[in-house]
Order: C-alpha cells, then sequence, then structure tokens
C-alpha cells in the first residue's frame, strides 16, 4: 500500500509539469491587443484598410487578437511612436521612411535619394530587391515587418509661385523635427530649414512660419495645406515611402499558427492601401486645382534643371542620410532595371 501511494505521487510529480506544459500556450497566447499608432488621420481611406485589418485579424485568431489604432499622431512624432514601441507602451506602428530611420537609417535609401527614379515601377522593382536585407536589418533591432508600401510622389507645395531650385532660397522649407541629418543638408546648401511636426503643418503655413512644404497631394488635401499653399510644382521629387512593423516581442506573443495567416491579411492590406493612396494622390491634386491650386508644370528644361540639381546633393546625401552600402545598392538597382526595360523594348 505504501509503494502505491508513494508510485502514485511519483506519477503526478512527472505529469503536472507536462501537462503545464500544454496549457502554457493558452495562457501565454490568449488574449492579445496590438496598440499601433500612426500620423494617418482617422477616417481616411488608410485608416479603414488598418481597421479592416484588424477585424481580419480577429477572425483568424478566433477573438484572440485585437487590433486597437492611434491616429492622428496621439502617440506623437514618429520619432516618439518608435520610442514608446521599445519601451512596450505600443506594440506596432505605421511609419514613414522617417520613422523607419529612426529603427535603422537603411531604409532610408528608398526615399531619400531625390529624383533617383523616373517612375513608381523602378520604386517597386528597387523596393522588392532590398526587401529581405532592409527586413532582417529592422528584425535584428527587434522589428517584424508586416507590409510595405507608398503613397506616390511627394511634389512640393509653396505659399508663393516658385519653379527651379533657385527660387525656394528665400522660402521656409518645412522639414520633420527629428531628421536631423536632412535639416543639417538643407541649411548646407544655403536653405532655409524649419524644423516641424507634421500635426504643426497647418498652422505653421498659417502663421508664415513656413512657407513651403514637400508632401504627396493625397495629405496636403487632407490637412488643407492647400488653402495656404496655393503653389504646387508638378515636379516628382521623393516617392513616401512607408512600412507597417510590429515589435518582435509581440509578434512572438501571437499563436504560431495563426501568424502565417496574419501575415498574408497584413501584406493584402499593404497592397490595398498602396493602391488607393496613389490613386487618391491623382485625385486629390484634381480636389485641390477645382479650390484654387495653381498646378505648376515643368517642362523637360526645367526637370533637367531639378535632376543636376538633386545629383549634385548625393555626395552630402551618402553615408549621411543613406548609407553608403545602400544608396549604392539603389543607384546599382536602378541601372539594372534600366538595361532590362531597354533589352525588352
Amino acid at each position: 500500500m505504501r509503494t502505491a501511494i508513494v508510485r502514485s505521487k511519483l506519477l503526478k510529480s512527472a505529469f503536472l509539469p507536462g501537462l503545464l506544459l500544454l496549457l502554457a500556450p493558452a495562457a501565454t497566447f490568449g488574449q492579445t491587443r496590438i496598440r499601433l499608432a500612426t500620423l494617418l488621420p482617422r477616417g481616411s481611406s488608410d485608416y479603414h484598410i488598418l481597421e479592416a485589418m484588424g477585424q481580419q485579424w480577429r477572425t483568424i485568431s478566433g477573438g484572440g487578437l485585437t487590433l486597437t489604432i492611434y491616429a492622428d499622431g496621439t502617440m506623437g512624432s514618429e520619432e516618439e511612436t518608435v520610442r514608446r514601441m521599445r519601451v512596450g507602451q505600443i506594440q506596432a506602428a505605421t511609419l514613414s521612411v522617417g520613422g523607419l530611420s529612426e529603427i535603422d537609417p537603411a531604409v532610408g535609401a528608398l526615399q531619400k535619394i531625390p529624383m533617383a527614379y523616373r517612375s513608381l515601377d523602378e520604386l517597386d522593382y528597387v523596393r522588392g530587391k532590398m526587401q529581405p536585407e532592409l527586413e532582417s536589418r529592422l528584425a535584428e533591432k527587434g522589428f517584424v515587418v508586416l507590409f510595405w508600401g507608398d503613397a506616390g510622389w511627394a511634389h512640393i507645395f509653396s505659399r508663393q509661385a516658385a519653379l527651379r531650385p533657385e527660387d525656394f532660397r528665400k522660402s521656409k522649407i518645412f522639414v520633420g523635427a527629428s531628421d536631423m541629418k536632412e535639416i543639417g543638408l538643407i541649411k548646407s546648401l544655403g536653405y532655409q530649414a524649419v524644423p516641424l511636426e507634421w500635426s504643426d503643418v497647418l498652422t505653421s503655413l498659417q502663421t508664415g512660419l513656413v512657407d513651403t512644404v514637400p508632401t504627396p497631394p493625397f495629405l496636403a488635401l487632407a490637412g488643407q495645406y492647400d488653402l495656404v499653399a496655393r503653389h504646387m510644382l508638378d515636379l516628382n521629387w521623393i516617392p513616401l515611402v512607408g512600412a507597417t512593423v510590429i515589435t518582435k516581442k509581440a509578434w512572438d506573443g501571437i499563436a504560431p499558427v495563426t501568424r502565417e495567416e496574419i501575415l498574408k491579411a497584413a501584406i493584402e492590406s499593404g497592397r490595398e492601401m498602396q493602391a488607393r493612396s496613389r490613386e487618391e494622390s491623382t485625385e486629390a491634386v484634381e480636389a485641390m486645382r477645382k479650390r484654387g491650386l495653381q498646378v505648376h508644370p515643368v517642362s523637360p528644361e526645367l526637370e533637367a534643371e531639378w535632376r543636376k540639381f538633386a545629383e549634385t546633393v548625393y555626395p552630402k546625401i551618402r553615408g549621411t542620410m543613406v548609407p553608403a552600402d545602400m544608396f549604392d545598392e539603389v543607384m546599382r538597382l536602378i541601372a539594372e532595371y534600366r538595361a532590362t526595360e531597354e533589352k525588352n523594348r
């Protein structure tokens, strides 16, 4: 009898740890709340796409995963958003290259080389080729990329009509408050850089603190910048690239069996967001034109002047705003794409 009792206790001591291990995933991967921050305006189509993605996640996880979105920059600047993710206050964010560069400056290669791309197809090619390396670098910093995207071209909006690079020398140009390298670059070229948060752009335009803002048309329309900055130079200056990322800690907290489906839903949302954002930029120009925006076309001669100006800045960008190896890789891939396109004609 005594032997049977001892054997029973031994079996329980062996069984209970195993049972706890089986139950652990249910406790670890039970209810998960992901807080996502973004500068995107609440109610915008991009915001609704993120909302729909969150609903998909909830369905995929059987109600175990919920997504809460903090829009309109309510969590602060993108720099502040990245800091909040690092300390665990929020778990995800939809960021522009400016915010992503706070995690790893290599991402700046996709956007911070003005007039490098002649088409969005070139951008798609370069980003597709560089994606594995960039995602690896971000993962080393503790972030998982859910999807990439862009909002088409940023154009130059200004209070006064300006066409040539020299025309902007007396302008007060908006620059993201945390982008110290870009601020330094603009000043080194003899231009006036005014560092501000995006939430302050409209007020600053109205008061004259700034009078020039490079931005995609759909953001200019959403922010009503065109009501003050009534001139747009129709020059494809840079693409506005971004990504939605989640901390690795939060990602690892999601049940492994659902991660693949969640990632698929996110990638599809990214494709939809990019397509819609590009469309909206075209639609936004027409909407702003109807309420008084003056769009200044760029002749081939004027475009050549701007391209020459941009290329003289490249040595200042390479190795500072953009790591030298990544700058060189962008240029290599663009040349590769153009050579292939030329061969296929």
